[in-house]
């Protein structure tokens, strides 16, 4: 980092000796206190003076994770940024979407390093048609071509062969020969275009001891080694045994002097893994403790991450676990759960940043409480007392949005000998946790921020003409149920599930319904104390156990309450829609409006540091960022819905100063808060966020350097007034567009046939009379797929293009939201260059989706700075 200025010194050192007498003392909201020791209590042992190598960084890799440019997002790419994708070759048959050199450059501009070709996908069934090797050689020559065409060629990789070991060489005993021999001309090939090409093999199912060391031996006499060794790990049963296999492995290799080679478990975790924290973290833990790469199996939709993405940019409990993940740094240190290689139990994975002087634990996996025992802590580094935070992510479906973590413990913990405990609060097996070690500041840690919560399995309350069924599957095949039995049949006027729920305090609760539909949009009455509250409408899911989350407001009165879904209300009946299934009801007191604040110390920095100098500075934080000219924060926050948050910064500066602000890797035109003379300041700039994650970037403008403290977000609905609606049956169509009535759409119609020619025009109404930055966001549903996998649902990306009168066309993406009439809102960025210009909606490339309203939102509503006390 740049040197300080002696002014930025003097006035640093002038605060920090006025505090330096400051004592030390216990923050309330402790570990200790949030979860009281028990007898079912487990220990996990950290050890941070043993480390076991540089942080890794690659088991949170993904198959077919990216589906089209903008699906998923690149705020939720660069948020879990994996190391490595796999996606199809080149126009492959096996997937209407994924193509590598599609997604490869967002992939990249998210901090991706390497995509693998599956270069079999370039057939169309599945298991692949076995037409012969000299067929699919002269089918992968041309995804060769094309690659070798890039600059960046060598940042792909070859699958040459996907699971060989039951697709076309499945008896090893008269197909043994065959395979070796085809394997050495496919390999060949690759290198005779590609000279400098990584393929990664032998590619199957299982690790075979026997056939590896067949393939390997032969491999490396005929010089045809992969550069790279991968295999699957598909069964929870891999939470036991792959730990030996990997070992098994690496003494093969040296029996046969080869290697040791880098490793790729190329597909890994099944349905009940993805997106549920408590089970993704024993998979990332094996892996990382192994240093090798990882890529979560394809099982749902190919561009939702891996069941990671909620919609195209919205983050489920799992997404947040992979985002921790991926913010570690430093080295990993020797960590020792209480049953080692033991599926479903705790595990856990630790980091310490000497430099940031910082450890980082993640576990979960356990019903318990836990009682992590760190040891080996340095005083040098971290004196006589630590700041110790705890959060938590835990599942909220697959389909469920997931705001920022929760911190449900902090502490000020006095180090004796080396060594403290951390309370870990127990009884979420679906849960994972992030225990946060940093030298203790001046200002108090970050608080506790856990409203009051209480979960609710469908199945444990009153059932009333409706059966309940077990979901729970050993092999791990079925999606994740909570409890692991849900409610269904619910198709009759009678059915209906209650549950008794008892609330501390009078108010404002949100209810969180963990549901499923079979691809309809569902819809129940919701029944408090037996009177009618309102009718829920569901979202359509990809299937009955593909759990969605819809929440909605309901105010109680402190005591108990009886609250019940039904499928029927005063008016009777309300048919189909009303048979889906309930999982868990979730009541969430709500004690404000949407806030969340965001600590820049563990955002991600390009240059600056982490300055425990200046923690004195009460008004920042407990520890800062320091910030050279042109230097950068990145923080992914989140928004619960479309809307407008204030985004404010705090900051001290030397002299004069400015913050720049860019979203999603667009900057803020009149987003800069700038200071004009020293001193510690808040910056407000009001924006206008798309519902889910959105990448926050910070940086120094200045001339000066910058001590960046914290980032907070609250929702302010008095600016949403600034968002225009119009119904799309309101416009002017043109082509083959037309108005269709529709139950679920706003206006009680829609507009259809959109693209392929058809067209909707808007005139720009007052309040986006003007050039500038907007957000465009747009109700839609398409259901668009093919239908011949033999499990994946081979969801296809449709378009619209946004074209201004006398300005540009703006494409945006709207991903397979499962229904044809049931529309979610999608919203884009839109820069318009023209003060009047109409918008027209179509899409020169194909059909667009059915389009419900249409809303236009300046992007920016206020700017300020103040100084702060």
């Amino acid at each position: 980092m740049r040197h300080r200025s002696t002014r930025f010194r003097t006035t640093i050192g002038a605060v920090t000796a006025a505090l330096a007498a400051a004592t030390l003392s216990p923050l309330p909201g402790s570990p200790t206190a949030a979860a009281q020791p028990t007898a079912a209590a487990e220990t996990l042992n950290v050890d941070l003076a043993s480390s076991t190598g540089g942080f890794h960084g690659g088991a949170t890799g993904i198959l077919y994770g990216l589906g089209d440019p903008g699906v998923p997002s690149r705020d939720l790419i660069a948020g879990m940024k994996p190391r490595t994708i796999a996606q199809k070759p080149p126009d492959g048959e096996q997937h209407p979407n994924g193509d590598a050199l599609v997604v490869a450059d967002e992939f990249f501009a998210s901090g991706g390093t390497d995509v693998y070709i599956n270069s079999q996908d370039i057939y169309s069934a599945w298991p692949y048609q076995d037409l012969g090797i000299d067929d699919y050689i002269a089918r992968l020559r041309p995804q060769l071509e094309k690659v070798a065409a890039r600059p960046d060629r060598d940042r792909f990789v070859w699958t040459i062969f996907n699971e060989p070991d039951w697709i076309w060489y499945a008896d090893w005993a008269t197909k043994k020969d065959k395979f070796l021999a085809d394997w050495t001309k496919v390999y060949r090939t690759v290198k005779s275009v590609l000279p400098n090409a990584r393929i990664d093999g032998p590619g199957d199912s299982w690790y075979n001891h026997d056939r590896m060391r067949d393939f390997l031996s032969y491999a490396k006499a005929n010089d045809v080694l992969p550069h790279i060794i991968n295999w699957h790990e598909l069964s929870p049963d891999s939470l036991t045994g792959y730990r030996g296999r990997f070992e098994d492995y690496r003494n093969l290799e040296k029996s046969l002097g080869i290697g040791p080679l880098p490793i790729n478990i190329t597909e890994y975790a099944n349905r009940r893994d993805t997106s549920v924290p408590g089970r993704l973290i024993q998979w990332i833990t094996m892996l990382e403790d192994t240093k090798v790469d990882g890529q979560m199996a394809y099982w749902s939709l190919a561009g939702n991450l891996s069941d990671h993405a909620v919609r195209a940019g919205r983050a489920n409990g799992g997404w947040w676990l992979t985002k921790w993940y991926a913010d570690l740094s430093g080295d990993t240190v020797r960590v020792t759960p209480p049953n080692p290689s033991t599926r479903d139990t705790l595990q856990g994975l630790a980091t310490l940043n000497r430099t940031d002087r910082k450890a980082t634990v993640l576990l979960g996996g356990t019903a318990n409480a836990v009682d992590v025992a760190v040891t080996g802590i340095d005083r040098k580094s971290f004196g006589d007392h630590v700041d110790v935070r705890v959060s938590k992510t835990t599942w909220s479906g697959y389909e469920g949005d997931a705001g920022q973590p929760p911190v449900v413990a902090s502490s000020r913990v006095r180090v004796s000998d080396g060594k403290i405990t951390v309370k870990v609060p127990g009884g979420d097996p679906l849960a994972a946790y992030q225990v946060i070690l940093t030298p203790a500041g001046l200002a108090p840690a970050p608080a506790v921020n856990t409203p009051w919560t209480s979960r609710y399995e469908a199945e444990s309350g009153i059932v009333e003409n409706a059966a309940v069924a077990d979901q729970t599957d050993p092999g791990g095949w079925r999606y994740t149920t909570s409890g692991g039995k849900d409610v269904g049949f619910m198709n009759n006027a009678g059915s209906r599930v209650t549950v008794e729920v008892d609330v501390p305090r009078t108010g404002t609760y949100q209810l969180g319904v963990l549901y499923g539909t079979g691809g309809f949009v569902g819809k129940q009455a919701l029944y408090v104390d037996d009177a009618h509250h309102s009718n829920l409408t569901f979202p359509a899911t990809l299937t009955w156990l593909y759990r969605g989350r819809l929440d909605t407001p309901i105010q109680l009165t402190a005591g108990r309450h009886r609250i019940s879904l039904r499928t029927s209300d005063p008016s009777g009946f309300l048919g189909e829609p009303s048979n889906i299934t309930l999982d868990r009801l979730d009541l969430t007191e709500v004690t404000g409006p949407e806030k969340a604040i965001y600590q820049l110390i563990d955002s991600r920095r390009s240059g600056g540091s982490i300055d425990r100098g200046v923690r004195a500075l009460r008004a920042l934080a407990p520890n800062a960022v320091v910030l050279g000219r042109g230097d950068t924060v990145t923080t992914y926050v989140s928004a619960a819905e479309d809307g407008y948050y204030t985004l404010s910064p705090t900051w001290f500066g030397a002299g004069h100063s400015a913050v720049g602000l860019t979203l999603s890797d667009r900057r803020v035109t009149g987003g800069d808060m700038t200071a004009k003379r020293a001193g510690a300041w808040t910056g407000s700039t009001t924006v206008h966020l798309k519902a889910g994650i959105t990448e926050v970037m910070l940086s120094n403008e200045g001339r000066t350097p910058l001590v960046l403290g914290t980032l907070t977000q609250v929702r302010d609905r008095r600016a949403d007034r600034r968002a225009v609606r119009f119904e799309a049956e309101s416009g002017q169509l043109g082509g083959p567009a037309v108005v269709v009535s529709g139950p679920w759409a706003s206006g009680g119609s829609y507009v259809g046939y959109l693209g392929n020619g058809g067209t909707l025009t808007v005139s720009r109404p007052d309040g986006t009379r003007e050039a500038g930055q907007y957000n465009l966001t747009v109700a839609y549903a398409q259901a668009e797929k093919n239908t011949g996998h033999a499990y994946n649902t081979d969801a296809i990306t449709r378009y619209l293009d946004a074209t201004e009168a006398g300005g540009r066309t703006t494409r945006a993406p709207y991903r397979h939201n499962y229904t044809w009439d049931g529309f979610w809102a999608e919203t884009s960025p839109l820069d318009l260059t023209t003060a009047s210009g109409a918008l027209t909606f179509g899409n020169a490339t194909g059909w667009g989706p059915n389009v419900d309203w249409v809303q236009l939102t300046p992007l920016v509503a206020g700017n300020s700075v103040t100084p702060r006390s």
